[in-house]
């Protein structure tokens, strides 16, 4: 766990698991990806079998020995619910969040359809943990089923990463979401985001009433492009809703 992120919406970063597959356009240019497969092969590094996916039990307890309260980004190198990770570790993840409620638990994905369901199960009939907030991830128009699919899902904050935004998204329905970040694409293939894309959502944003986070314009760094939107940063937070 890094305490610390230059991640602009989060405090620190847990990853029980890391590792992933690539399956969307929005992948093609994976950070995490690129960071890790650097190491592959490397004896003793914690990245020795790339971006294999790999469960880490001996970090599960992390979260429980920080005292101090964080929002935490999980699985930053990974996606929880990718099909390799077994439902009993799932599980154990959750136990550990929902122990350290101390913190504030942000999980995202590109599986939605599986962790709405997995949602449904572990919190049927019963108000999910105020302090787990649950996104999807969201690149273009051709992503917004899994914004059908976090409205499924029982949470108290329920929002969407449209990082990077590689084309339109659209017109977007967003009722029962909280929380929109948005970014551009970075790294040495980064593909260009139109300022017109950016804007198209924090309009849609401000009609709908939904708080409204722009992180980065993107570039061969993150930080290459600024944060700026309109002559100000949106560092918006949600407000926790009925689930």
């Amino acid at each position: 766990m890094a305490d610390g992120s230059a991640i602009e919406w989060t405090d620190a970063t847990w990853n029980p698991v890391t590792g992933c597959t690539k399956i969307t356009d929005g992948c093609v240019n994976c950070y995490a990806a690129r960071f890790a497969e650097r190491f592959r092969g490397v004896p003793g590094h914690p990245f020795e079998t790339g971006f294999d996916i790999t469960l880490r039990p001996e970090r599960l307890d992390q979260p429980l020995r920080w005292r101090r309260p964080r929002a935490i980004f999980v699985n930053s190198m990974s996606d929880l619910f990718h099909k390799e990770v077994p439902r009993s570790f799932v599980d154990k993840v959750f136990e550990t969040m929902e122990a350290a409620h101390w913190h504030r638990f942000q999980v995202l994905t590109k599986r939605s359809s599986l962790m709405a369901r997995y949602l449904r199960q572990r919190y049927a009939g019963i108000e999910p943990p105020s302090h787990l907030w649950f996104g999807v991830s969201v690149e273009n128009a051709a992503a917004r089923s899994r914004i059908d699919h976090i409205k499924m899902a029982p949470s108290a904050v329920r929002f969407l990463s449209i990082e990077p935004l590689i084309g339109a998204v659209g017109d977007m329905n967003l009722e029962g979401i909280h929380w929109v970040i948005v970014g551009g694409e970075s790294g040495p293939r980064a593909r260009p985001m139109e300022e017109a894309w950016v804007r198209d959502i924090h309009r849609q944003c401000i009609e709908q009433g939904v708080a409204f986070f722009f992180k980065q314009w993107g570039g061969y760094r993150p930080k290459s492009g600024g944060r700026v939107l309109d002559g100000k940063e949106w560092n918006e937070m949600p407000v926790a809703r009925a689930a």
